[in-house]
C-alpha cells in the first residue's frame, strides 16, 4: 500500500503557506493604531484606545457577501468582493455610532488557487483601508469535496469601539425627525439570488453587469464625522429586507418612517432588474436598496446642514423623509 500524503487529499499546505506570504503586506498596509502583531500567529492582538472614551463598549459584527459571489465568479472578478465583504460588516457597525477597530476573514474553497485568493484578500484590504479598520487575522480552509473545484465562500468579522453613553440605539427618535438617504453604489450585497434569477432569463449587456459587481459603499468616515457635529438619532444600513424590513429595526414601535419616493429617481440597474424580472415594486423595496444605501434619522432643524456636510464629503445625500406617528405599518411609501 502505498503511503498517502495530505495532498493526496486535495489539501495543499505548501500553497496555503505561500498564501500567507502573499497576502502579510496587503495586512500590513491596513495596520492602524493599536495592533500588536502581524498575521501568522495562532491568534491577533489588538490594544483598545480606551483613553479616547468614558465608558468603552466592543461592538461586534459578523457577514457575508451571499451570492454575489456567484457573480463575481461568472465574471471572473475578484479583486473587488472584498470590499463587499468588509463593508457589510463595518456598515453594520456605524449603525451603532462603533469606529471600526480591526477585521477578519475565512475564505473557504474546494481548491486553493493562491492569485485568485489573493485577490479576493487584495479587496478585502482595500476596504479595510477604505474604512480605517486593520485586517489583522483569518483563517484560509481548502475543503475538498465541500465545494466543488476553486469555488469559495467568504465572511467576515470585525469589532468597534464606541462609548456607551453616545450609542445610538433609535430610543431618541421622535415625531417630526428627518430622515436623510445616502445614495447606495447600486445593489450592493443583497437580494443576488432574486438578480441571478433575472440574469438567467434576460441579455445583460457589459455595463449592466459591471453595475451588478459594484462594491457596496463603505460610509464609515462620513458617517462618524456626522456624529460627531450632529445629532443622529439612529441609523439604518438597507441590507437584506431592503428598505421596507430595515428602518423598522431602528424605530419605536408607535412610530413610523414616511418615505418621499419623488425625492429619488430608481438607479438604471434597478429599472433593468424590475422591467426584466416583472418585479412588484413593493418587492422591489423589501429586497433591494433601491439606490438608498443608508439612512440617518436626525432633528428637523439639523437636517439641512447635515445633508450639505455629508455631501461635501462626497457623499450624495439627500431628505427622503419624515418620522410620523404608526399608521399601521412602519413605512409609508
Amino acid at each position: 500500500m502505498s503511503s498517502l500524503s495530505y495532498l493526496d487529499s486535495g489539501v495543499d499546505i505548501t500553497k496555503g503557506n505561500a498564501l500567507i506570504e502573499q497576502i502579510k503586506p496587503i495586512a500590513k498596509s491596513t495596520t492602524r493604531p493599536g495592533v500588536l502583531a502581524g498575521l501568522g500567529g495562532f491568534s491577533a492582538m489588538f490594544e483598545l484606545p480606551i483613553f479616547k472614551y468614558k465608558n468603552p463598549v466592543l461592538i461586534s459584527g459578523t457577514d457575508g457577501v451571499g451570492t454575489k459571489l456567484k457573480v463575481a465568479q461568472m465574471l471572473n472578478k475578484h479583486d473587488t468582493i472584498g470590499i463587499d465583504l468588509v463593508a457589510m460588516c463595518v456598515n453594520d457597525l456605524i449603525v451603532q455610532g462603533a469606529e471600526p477597530l480591526f477585521f477578519l476573514d475565512y475564505y473557504a474553497t474546494g481548491k486553493l488557487n493562491t492569485k485568485l485568493a489573493t485577490s479576493v484578500i487584495y479587496g478585502i484590504g482595500e476596504g479595510c483601508k477604505q474604512s480605517g479598520c486593520a485586517l489583522i487575522g483569518g483563517e484560509t480552509a481548502e475543503m475538498p469535496g465541500l465545494y466543488q473545484g476553486e469555488e469559495y465562500d467568504l465572511a467576515g468579522f470585525c469589532v468597534g469601539i464606541a462609548d456607551k453613553d453616545k450609542i445610538i440605539d433609535g430610543t431618541k427618535v421622535t415625531k417630526g425627525n428627518h430622515i436623510i438617504a445616502l445614495a447606495s453604489s447600486g445593489p450592493h450585497s443583497n437580494g443576488y439570488s432574486l438578480v441571478r434569477k433575472v440574469l438567467a432569463q434576460s441579455d445583460p449587456t457589459d455595463a449592466q453587469l459591471n453595475a451588478l459587481i459594484e462594491p457596496t459603499k463603505i460610509y464609515v468616515k462620513s458617517v462618524l464625522s456626522l456624529i460627531e457635529k450632529f445629532s443622529v438619532h439612529a441609523i439604518s444600513h438597507i441590507t437584506g429586507g431592503g428598505l421596507l424590513e430595515n428602518i423598522p429595526r431602528v424605530l419605536p414601535e408607535n412610530l413610523s418612517a414616511k418615505l418621499d419616493i419623488d425625492s429619488w429617481q430608481l438607479p438604471s440597474i434597478f429599472q433593468f432588474l424590475q422591467d426584466n424580472g416583472n418585479i412588484d415594486m413593493m418587492e422591489m423595496y423589501r429586497v433591494f436598496n433601491c439606490g438608498i444605501g443608508m439612512v440617518i434619522i436626525v432633528p428637523a432643524e439639523q437636517s439641512s446642514n447635515a445633508i450639505q456636510h455629508l455631501n461635501e464629503l462626497d457623499e450624495h445625500a439627500w431628505l427622503v423623509g419624515e418620522i410620523t406617528n404608526n399608521q399601521g405599518t412602519q413605512v409609508i411609501i
